[in-house]
């Protein structure tokens, strides 16, 4: 069976993105990663869901995620963090501040660089991390 969604791009292509365009795709990925996670591990309805996914996937807990795991990061993998945090974004969430922002955005980053370039096993690794 064909894959539900396929990724289309190379390794090279992808690199040559925008971090913005990494952290576009990795905060999906990362939403839906947590959706299901809460699908699997509780019995909550839909607005309970929505309410405790949010706890995970605002930009104060994304930023914090990201410094838990920042040590077991490869060289590679902390060089797409600092182009993701220092990507010039002239948005700004009305519930975080500007460093958490731009932290958020790294994590977004390279949840995005790992699914996009189709490192499934090391992006997993980092979910069970966190």
């Amino acid at each position: 069976m064909e894959e539900f969604i396929t990724i289309n791009r190379t390794k090279e292509e992808v690199e040559l993105m925008s971090p913005l365009t990494w952290a576009y795709i990795g905060d999906a990925v990362y939403e839906l990663y947590i959706r299901n996670k809460l699908i699997n591990e509780t019995n909550l309805k839909p607005h309970k869901l929505h309410i405790e996914a949010i706890k995970y996937v605002k930009a104060k807990s994304q930023a914090e995620k990201l410094n838990e795991i920042y040590e077991t990061l490869t060289d590679d993998e902390k060089d797409i963090v600092r182009r993701g945090r220092n990507t010039q974004n002239h948005h700004l969430p009305k519930n975080s501040n500007v460093q958490e922002y731009m932290y958020s955005t790294a994590f977004e980053a390279l949840i995005g660089y790992l699914y996009l370039t189709k490192q499934n096993t090391r992006l997993e690794e980092i979910f069970d991390k966190i």
